[in-house]
């Protein structure tokens, strides 16, 4: 299990980014992990995967446990050799390099087996197999998701955290990303979804969490956030307090995690 107890994070010895947040991601489960811009989800994510050190942030609390052994002062590095990777928000992909290229800088912490590490990525994507030598600045949005998910997968990842995967993408895509991520899940990786689209995820996702200023303020199934009126109201669109512009303008009602 991937778990995060009461962990704090801070940013140049000054700005406190995560206020006690407490998170468990079991093995074998998509978990998904939701909240606004500005929330702490992608800080959280650094603080599981080493990456807090590259932005002058640390944990000044708490613990990030991998199979009940702490890592929160693991680099990088280390971590993913010990099985958990992260595909980055924006994807991320190196424009210069081509699609092959890209998966194998994905797998070079793989003592053996790349070429079958690849092979196995081609076949989720087969997209990828498609442009294999194409330049990878030239690809569509979606397909640099993909690679980027691939590049990730390449290394054999126990656990995949991935941030923003819809981001910026069309309702099609976004549809054909969610597919890829039940299938990831279904041949035996863990996944940790960071997302806004709130839809998507807990469509998918066993259990959910919601982050606001550093903070878990809801941790409940996915099917729960779902059908919770706060997270209707506030995260899928869907409530029905505010019916004209003219509503929406002095729509005042607090989320009853703030009241």
């Amino acid at each position: 299990m991937l778990q995060v107890k009461n962990v704090e994070v801070v940013y140049n010895d000054v700005i406190q980014v995560l206020r006690g947040v407490s998170l468990d991601v079991p093995e074998g489960s998509i978990v998904a992990l939701l909240g606004a811009n500005g929330a702490g989800k992608t800080t959280l994510l650094r603080a599981l995967t080493g990456l807090l050190d590259v932005h002058d942030g640390k944990v000044t609390k708490g613990q990030v446990l991998l199979d009940g052994t702490p890592i929160q002062a693991w680099r990088a590095p280390r971590i993913v050799g010990a099985g958990v990777g992260q595909v980055l928000e924006g994807r991320r992909v190196f424009g210069e390099f081509t699609v092959e290229e890209n998966l194998r800088v994905g797998g070079h912490t793989r003592s053996s087996g790349l070429a079958e590490g690849i092979d196995e990525v081609y076949e989720l994507f087969p997209v990828l197999r498609e442009r294999r030598r194409r330049t990878a600045g030239y690809l569509s949005g979606g397909e640099q998701q993909m690679l980027a998910m691939g590049r990730a997968l390449v290394a054999q990842p126990r656990y995949l955290l991935l941030d923003e995967p819809s981001l910026g993408l069309a309702p099609k895509i976004v549809q054909q990303i969610k597919e890829i991520v039940v299938e990831i899940n279904s041949r035996g990786t863990t996944v940790l979804l960071v997302e806004q689209n709130a839809t998507m995820a807990l469509s998918i996702a066993q259990h959910g969490y919601v982050l606001e200023h550093g903070k878990v303020v809801m941790d409940k199934p996915a099917a729960a956030l779902l059908q919770d009126d706060d997270i209707r109201d506030f995260y899928l669109g869907r409530g029905s307090a505010a019916t004209s512009y003219r509503d929406v303008k002095h729509y005042k009602r607090r989320k009853r995690w703030l009241s």
